[in-house]
């Protein structure tokens, strides 16, 4: 996904999503809402010294973070 904003589709409903990297690469911030409903998605991703990764979801669990990552469609231009 790339940085910055991108309207498109994650389970035949429109989202925008915001996503940020840190100048450093080490943490990625995804905000997402979905267009015209109340409903959102918001997480951060830092990588740890050691090569892995911690996921940090805001307020909701890491499975609807992982089934909007890995669901979401941007739109093509």
């Amino acid at each position: 996904m790339p940085t910055g904003y991108v309207e498109g589709s994650f389970e035949e409903h429109p989202w925008g999503a915001t996503l940020r990297r840190s100048a450093d690469g080490r943490r990625v911030w995804l905000f997402a809402r979905a267009l015209g409903r109340n409903d959102i998605v918001s997480f951060n991703l830092y990588r740890t010294s050691r090569g892995g990764s911690l996921l940090k979801p805001c307020e909701m669990s890491s499975a609807k973070v992982a089934a909007f990552v890995m669901g979401f469609k941007p739109a093509v231009k």
